[in-house]
């Protein structure tokens, strides 16, 4: 059984790029924003990984991981960020909100693919 992995990113050449590259190892769904990604997995899909940007519309990274980690079947699902930030302050934030990883744009797919890798093991 494939591992299911769920990229939440408003830019499109993002989602395609690792929809491409991932799906070589896992089940990939993805979406443009925050609050679809939460009424998907309301709808009952659970990832076994999340892996999100910050700036997004709707609904951004901030709130999104909040309400992943407030959730009583959400909260312990591993969330991945990624930021066009390289900033420690904003590195430290997530963390502490629960975030397993974050991850700085531009990035190797291929370290992507072994930071949820190494998650999910």
């Amino acid at each position: 059984m494939m591992k299911k992995v769920l990229v939440v990113d408003d830019e499109a050449t993002i989602l395609k790029l690792l929809s491409h590259y991932l799906s070589k190892y896992y089940s990939v769904t993805t979406m443009p924003d925050g609050r679809q990604a939460l009424l998907w997995m309301q709808e009952g899909n659970i990832p076994d990984i999340i892996v999100a940007d910050i700036q997004m519309p709707y609904m951004d990274g901030d709130e999104f991981l909040s309400q992943i980690k407030s959730s009583g079947f959400f909260k312990n699902i591993p969330v991945i960020m990624l930021s066009a930030l390289e900033n420690s302050g904003e590195r430290i934030k997530f963390l502490r909100m629960g975030a397993r990883d974050y991850v700085v744009k531009p990035f190797n797919p291929e370290e992507l693919y072994l930071r949820i890798k190494n998650l999910l093991a």
